[in-house]
């Protein structure tokens, strides 16, 4: 029976906290006895259990609950209201949920276990029929003095779903504060505690380190080191495509560079946004690719779902348009946050098409288990949009299941992927270090961009005024575990294919073991050919670092650095040194030049001091 009953007035739930059912839990994979999602089964997984556990013992008024993606928040949350309800802690539950469709998501996941919550409600009092209300960050906001009065009229437990959502405004902080301040319980949730900024999030605890800088304190973490080990989420293969791009700036000027060579902050987001025209050749052949790793993973998994993420809607319909050409299938386009688009991605999560495109809805929190392939297909370079993003594809149904997500080279991107097993803090005290505020412009615009992505344009400014006029691929490399594996190919060659071909359906160790036999079986090819075939770099994954924004910044640093000694034993001006050494070994200017220009320039310099 329900941990609720179905009349009018609420009843207390059954005793067996977090024990529903046993015919609840029948569509449960027999490879997950554990799993239990939404709360309809009758064993909670370890990490559930133990943070359960230790919530029961410590009885705390605030308790920040740090799971990765995928890892079951929701089941926990909501076993956790039940025994709330049912020991009469509380009277009633608030949901605070980042987006319309997760209100929906919510109150669906309550009803399964008896907990009836109202994803509609605006104002005025609750019908009894309820045990509680969902409502968004943003609700919260419009009038935190609505919710206040509810909350201090009957004793509430108050859960907010990713909670680093309200430190995403001074204001939306400063209501959920107001609202809740006098919550009898407050559980705070999250699969990436970290932010962008130094925003403090309301309820949450800071303790100072040895160093002096507060970080946030989580009460009980589960990251996704963990939840691999455990086979709770699908270990990722990011798959990493380069290439060429060639774009015309607003003065005129025609550049060209390679996604991964080092470059200025400005050239790479030029570069990237190149990539991502739908203008180019380089994300018609990623898509291509990612179609192709599809039709492999679904001969395991015959259900598999891939999402591109778009960064604005024109682009959106771009790709959906593409994707239709090359699967010969109807895409599902997702461009907003409206009632509609939540009912696409139910439709799509309950059947079995292949392809969704989305612009921003399904960052976060959305639950589409069949979801095995991305391509992530926005200028967004947050860590945090980041990690949610990729949480997207993580979410395990039956043992062996693996996710594949493409990108295109950008160093950043590529530190994310390696770091995925990494838990971070929220840290409210950041030191200034040299080179603090160097990005400050590409920041706030890609802030932009990720608040008001589903616009016309959400991918730039004035400052990156261009038209982008051409772009090609090249696959670069596998990223999987921390390791690199993989040599340069074009799109559609058979050492591609290698890679494109990974079984769906293979144990972590085994996803390593083979991508080792795939690399090795490329560089004897390699050796194999002549000289005059080598038209990609004949190079292994881990013996192509890709210079960072950091690395790029000392190489002008010590070419600064030689110029001005010059200028002292010589007496010639700056720019005359800069012009002379442009004149010998070409390229742009220094605040252009990659990594292999700064460096030909520093030897330059440094033979004519020999």
């Amino acid at each position: 029976m329900p941990l609720f009953s179905d009349t009018p007035e609420p009843q207390e739930p059954a005793r067996a906290v977090g024990h529903a059912a046993p015919a609840a839990s029948h569509h449960l994979s027999p490879a997950f006895p554990g799993r239990a999602p939404w709360g309809t089964a009758g064993k909670l997984r370890a990490w559930q259990q133990g943070a359960l556990d230790k919530y029961i013992e410590t009885q705390p008024r605030d308790f920040l609950a740090v799971a990765t993606p995928g890892a079951g928040k929701t089941t926990f949350a909501l076993t956790l209201a039940s025994y709330l309800l049912h020991n009469h802690l509380v009277q009633q539950v608030t949901v605070v949920a980042p987006t319309e469709h997760l209100k929906k998501q919510w109150a669906e996941a309550a009803a399964r276990i008896g907990i009836r919550l109202d994803p509609a409600y605006s104002s005025g009092p609750l019908s009894r029929d309820y045990h509680g209300i969902v409502v968004t960050y943003a609700g919260v906001g419009v009038n935190p003095m609505l919710h206040r009065n509810r909350t201090e009229a009957r004793k509430t437990l108050v859960i907010m779903d990713e909670i680093h959502h309200a430190g995403d405004s001074k204001s939306w902080g400063e209501a959920c504060f107001e609202a809740f301040e006098p919550a009898t319980r407050r559980l705070a949730l999250t699969g990436t505690p970290f932010r962008s900024d130094t925003n403090p999030i309301p309820f949450v605890s800071y303790d100072a380190g040895s160093d002096g800088i507060r970080k946030s304190v989580a009460d009980y973490t589960y990251g996704y080191g963990h939840a691999l080990a455990d086979h709770v989420v699908r270990p990722v293969i990011f798959l990493s495509y380069s290439g060429n791009m060639r774009w015309r700036t607003k003065a005129g000027d025609e550049l060209e560079a390679r996604l991964g060579e080092p470059m200025t902050k400005d050239l790479i987001a030029q570069a990237w946004r190149t990539a991502l025209s739908p203008q180019g050749e380089w994300i018609p052949s990623v898509l291509q690719a990612a179609d192709r790793r599809l039709t492999e993973v679904r001969k395991a998994i015959p259900d598999a779902g891939g999402l591109v993420i778009a960064t604005d809607q024109n682009v959106a319909r771009a790709y959906a348009k593409m994707l239709r050409e090359i699967s010969g299938e109807k895409v599902t386009l997702v461009l907003s946050d409206e009632a509609e688009a939540s009912k696409r991605i139910s439709d799509y999560a309950a059947g079995t098409s292949r392809w969704m495109v989305a612009v921003r809805m399904v960052s976060e929190g959305v639950d589409v288990p069949r979801l095995c392939v991305g391509v992530y297909a926005t200028s967004i370079s947050t860590p945090l949009f980041f990690a949610q993003a990729v949480g997207r594809f993580v979410r395990a149904r039956k043992r062996g299941e693996t996710a594949s997500v493409f990108l295109p080279t950008i160093p950043m991107l590529l530190g994310f992927a390696n770091e995925m097993e990494l838990q971070r803090d929220h840290v409210l005290d950041r030191p200034k270090k040299e080179g603090d505020g160097l990005f400050d412009e590409e920041d706030r615009l890609l802030a932009e961009a990720e608040r008001a992505n589903d616009g016309p344009d959400g991918a730039g400014g004035e400052e990156f005024s261009y038209e982008a006029l051409g772009s090609e691929a090249v696959f670069d490399r596998v990223l999987y575990n921390a390791m690199e594996f993989g040599m340069q190919a074009h799109p559609g060659s058979e050492e591609e294919e290698d890679y494109l071909g990974i079984p769906g359906l293979l144990e972590p160790d085994q996803v390593q073991m083979l991508l080792q036999k795939r690399q090795h079986r490329q560089i004897q090819r390699s050796k194999t050919k002549p000289a005059e075939e080598a038209d990609l770099l004949e190079l292994p994954a881990e013996q192509r670092p890709v210079v960072t924004h950091q690395e790029l910044r000392e190489l002008r640093k010590e070419l600064n650095a030689l110029v001005a000694a010059w200028h002292h034993r010589t007496s010639q001006p700056h720019g005359t040194i800069h012009n002379e050494l442009r004149r010998q070994c070409g390229g742009p200017l220094t605040a252009q030049a990659t990594a292999n220009q700064l460096k030909a320039r520093i030897a330059k310099i440094r033979e004519w001091a020999k």
